[in-house]
């Protein structure tokens, strides 16, 4: 398999010129070419708007440079990952831009990610276009974002009968293994004595070798800061016995799109050797139909020791979040994320591309918030609004699962989660799509990663001077 980060070259003696320009530079640009080549552009309708492309050939019929259109600052901001669309459209070859880019790294980055493609059960992959890395951008930097990118979407992508519990928990055990990390596993009966019931009461009813389990990921100095990274696993998510239409099931092996993010942003954090002690925790489970499945108006205890009514088993990832952040809490991290393909209300009220964040913190959130518009990586302050919390109210446990009355679903499910994180640790709750609905340059339709080069970003403010 071609990996996308080999699109991205050092140097290069053959590589063809790329031109960006936006509208206000084009006719400098016209008028620095050749008056045949100018009159070419010209002809083609080039406009230099975002994403326009024109390629121009040479005497000998090869192609000489090519036009790429930046569009006006607000477009560009629309678009951050532009620069993919030209992959998409040159022929294999090398490239290199000639002109400075708004952005050098995203420009590099989106090159990278315009080669994605999920080929895994193709026969002949796709040749890739290369980019020599544009001045101003690390290229160490750029190549490991999307490796790390490129794998988020590779797991998201993968049909759920290759991608079990199992599987996720090997492609964990990967990614320690590339960088040194300890990983070990509960599995099974074993969640019950190790005081994880809700992991265990969700993924119990899947097949012998689709059995639950909490993956640990330890890396980095003992001594240094405690970040702390949970992320949903649930590998297909039938609803349980409160079991979805099969339109609502067509995409359900995504929902373990929270795990292959937060392994995303584990793999930028170890590659980059940032002084922190990080650990990954994982439950993963296939949420499946048979005799020893949980049912509505179950109790379960969870490992904090809170009682959960179960109001339908189709929100069954904040249950074993819950288990998962318990854990993670009883280490008092200096910072805990969690991200998670959790509620259909997120996507109601901000769409597929705008992740909903929930933090008491407001000085993170105003870190991150700042963090996602310098990187053009778009993210959303949702409310922890306690009001609410009387929606998630049970008359027979501490806590319902599924909140009363329809409303406010992103809210009441991070409202839950909050039961299990004490105020005291700065705490970061990302719901995401993990999907794009349609493909946009450098980002095609398919599984997504989502708000982590912004995490990325923050961690690295926040604890590389320590």
């Amino acid at each position: 398999m071609i990996e996308v980060s080999d699109s991205l070259i050092d140097r290069s003696d053959v590589a063809i010129p790329i031109h960006a320009v936006d509208p206000e530079g084009l006719e400098a640009l016209l008028a620095s070419i050749g008056d045949v080549e100018a009159a070419w552009a010209r002809s083609t309708g080039f406009d230099a708007s975002a994403g326009a492309v024109t390629i121009i050939a040479d005497t000998r019929g090869v192609i000489g440079r090519v036009l790429f259109g930046l569009g006006r600052a607000e477009s560009r901001r629309a678009a951050p990952l532009i620069t993919g669309k030209l992959p998409m459209i040159l022929p294999q070859g090398d490239y290199h831009f000639v002109t400075d880019l708004p952005d050098p790294m995203l420009g590099a980055v989106g090159w990278a990610l315009g080669n994605y493609r999920f080929e895994r059960y193709k026969s002949n992959p796709s040749p890739i276009p290369r980019l020599v890395v544009p001045k101003g951008a690390d290229p160490s930097r750029a190549r490991s974002m999307a490796r790390a990118i490129a794998m988020v979407r590779d797991l998201i992508n993968t049909p759920a009968s290759d991608l079990g519990p199992a599987e996720l928990s090997a492609a964990i055990h990967d990614l320690g293994a590339r960088f040194g990390a300890k990983v070990s596993e509960i599995v099974g009966a074993d969640l019950l004595s190790a005081n994880l019931p809700m992991i265990h009461a969700v993924g119990r009813a899947a097949d012998g070798d689709r059995q639950p389990r909490l993956v640990d990921l330890v890396w980095g100095d003992p001594s240094h800061p405690k970040v702390t990274l949970v992320g949903k696993g649930v590998t297909f998510d039938t609803g349980g016995l409160d079991i979805k239409p099969s339109s609502g099931m067509l995409l359900m092996k995504k929902d373990m799109g929270g795990a292959a993010n937060t392994m995303g942003l584990a793999h930028m954090i170890m590659e980059a050797k940032l002084p922190v002690r990080l650990r990954l925790l994982v439950p993963t489970v296939e949420n499946a139909i048979s005799g020893p499945a949980f049912r509505p108006g179950d109790v379960l205890r969870s490992r904090g020791g809170v009682t959960v009514e179960i109001g339908n088993t189709d929100a069954e990832g904040r249950l074993i979040l819950a288990d998962a952040l318990a854990v993670a809490a009883e280490e008092n991290p200096a910072l805990l994320i969690d991200l998670a393909t959790l509620t259909g209300a997120a996507r109601v009220a901000l769409g597929p591309e705008l992740p909903a964040i929930f933090t008491h913190d407001d000085t993170l959130a105003a870190d991150l918030a700042r963090h996602a518009a310098l990187h053009l990586d778009p993210l959303w302050r949702l409310p922890l609004w306690a009001p609410y919390e009387s929606m998630i109210d049970s008359k027979i446990a501490d806590i319902n699962n599924a909140g009363a009355g329809g409303f406010a679903g992103a809210i009441t499910a991070a409202l839950f989660l909050d039961r299990f994180v004490p105020k005291s640790i700065p705490w970061i709750h990302g719901d995401i799509y993990a999907w794009n609905p349609s493909g946009k340059p450098g980002k095609p339709e398919g599984g997504e990663a989502q708000a982590i080069r912004a995490l990325f970003s923050l961690i690295q403010e926040r604890f590389a001077a320590e």
